[in-house]
């Protein structure tokens, strides 16, 4: 059955791209048909990421308002044949999407694929909002830093509020993904740890993305990390965080660090 996840955060600048397009890559190497959405209308970054920004005709907003059809908007990934992007407008602001455009465009996109990635832009505002309004599965994306974490609860706070399941009384399943974590600083009180974090947020953990510099070059290249052959330890987790949102049981294992977090912190769950 297709599912609709939103990568989302309350802050700029965590990740949320990159990681929309490393996790869509590596579930698309599984045979899994994917699609990547970008929600940011007017600063589109996800074609950039993924290598797509001359392939770019129809966007998602041409395909909302009837101007165009998906299968004409639609990007296949030449490396990966089960891949696709959804990009963008540039020239557009997010009030060109309506709640019934967004709908119709999600509906036909779960009829298509396995996997559908609402990459959400920073903030609360409408176009965040629509991105995660029709999903099933949310990922919060956060760094280890007050403001980030404070933002990421505010986030899934909306997330138990303004979604379509919530408003159905159903649960919204949310998981968290840890990015640019540094051991070391961490362990000098540099910046919060897992377990802070986890404290804060009280949702389960999808995933440990630790500060690596490939992922930088990957981006500027336009290939997810995830994609090129990297052996990297940032590639390795967003790999591992695929398989988690699959549905297997992967150790989570603290970057740079021998131990493994304890059954508590793997396997906690919301409140």
């Amino acid at each position: 059955m297709s599912k609709v996840i939103v990568v989302t955060s309350g802050k700029g600048g965590v990740g949320k791209t990159t990681s929309a397009a490393s996790i869509g890559a590596a579930l698309a190497q599984t045979g899994q048909k994917v699609c990547v959405v970008d929600f940011d209308v007017g600063l589109r970054n996800l074609d950039l990421v993924m290598g797509a920004e001359r392939r770019v005709v129809y966007d998602f907003i041409n395909v909302a308002q009837g101007d165009a059809k998906l299968a004409q908007a639609l990007i296949r990934d030449k490396r990966v044949e089960t891949l696709y992007l959804l990009a963008a407008s540039q020239t557009r602001d997010k009030d060109a999407l309506t709640d019934e455009g967004v709908e119709r465009v999600i509906g036909e996109l779960r009829a298509s694929f396995d996997w559908v990635l609402c990459d959400s832009p920073a903030g609360i505002e409408r176009g965040a909002l629509l991105a995660m309004r029709f999903a099933d599965e949310a990922v919060v994306v956060t760094n280890p830093e007050v403001s980030s974490v404070r933002d990421s609860d505010r986030i899934i706070g909306l997330l138990d509020a303004k979604t379509r399941r919530a408003e159905a009384g159903e649960r919204m399943e949310k998981r968290l993904l840890l990015t640019r974590f540094d051991a070391g600083r961490s362990s000098r009180g540099e910046m919060l740890s897992v377990a802070d974090v986890l404290d804060i947020l009280s949702i389960p953990l999808l995933g440990i993305v630790p500060e690596d510099q490939e992922i930088l070059r990957a981006s500027n290249v336009g290939a997810p990390i995830t994609i090129n052959g990297s052996t990297s330890p940032a590639a390795r987790a967003y790999r591992d965080a695929a398989r988690r949102l699959m549905g297997e049981t992967i150790p989570m294992a603290i970057p740079d660090d021998r131990k493994t977090l304890f059954n508590r912190l793997f396997s906690r769950r919301a409140a």
